[in-house]
């Protein structure tokens, strides 16, 4: 009976490791939920700048069978940013808004101006370890979390494809924490 019990411990324990994955320390489950759908991990990601500064580890989540390839489609998403380093809330915002002004074409950037001026007040500052979530609800809107606070949303599908562009769109912050976030 004890040789049994054993056998079923360890048959155990590895499963119950799955679901979770760690990087650099910080764990990301490997499903989340956001309103009413199931989301699966589709990578993990340690962003390093100027080769010796570990910034931030990020997670990225779609529904289950989504192609990260489609990643910009109007479903459920969430980017989870798990920081290394002590960052200011403005730093968040101007950062932030720099990347837009270049990776967007004017026009499109005006469209969104409102809604990132609105946005940007929703940032607070960081210490190691803080998590910021970034999450899209279809028909709801963007909405950003703090160690699971929530800030605030702002509305539209075209905000979401923006804003999460910074980090997994065709010009992101990183290529290499793209590819990986992605699959990849």
């Amino acid at each position: 009976m004890r040789k049994v019990l054993v056998l079923f411990i360890l048959l155990i324990l590895p499963a119950a490791g799955f679901s979770k994955v760690e990087i650099e320390g910080v764990n990301f489950e490997q499903q989340r939920k956001v309103v009413d759908t199931e989301l699966q991990l589709t990578g993990t990601a340690l962003l390093t700048w100027a080769v010796f500064f570990d910034v931030y580890v990020g997670a990225f989540y779609l529904p289950e069978g989504q192609a990260t390839s489609r990643w910009e489609e109007d479903v459920p998403k969430l980017l989870e940013i798990s920081y290394l380093r002590n960052f200011k809330a403005d730093d968040f915002s101007s950062s932030s808004d720099e990347l837009l002004r270049n990776n967007l074409q004017p026009s499109k950037y005006q469209a969104l101006a409102e809604r990132l001026d609105r946005f940007y007040q929703f940032f607070r500052d960081i210490s190691p370890g803080d998590r910021y979530s970034l999450v899209y609800h279809p028909g709801i809107g963007t909405e950003l979390r703090l160690n699971g606070e929530r800030l605030g949303s702002v509305a539209g599908h075209d905000f979401a494809v923006a804003y999460f562009g910074l980090w997994i769109g065709p010009s992101p912050i990183s290529e290499s924490f793209r590819d990986r976030i992605l699959g990849g």
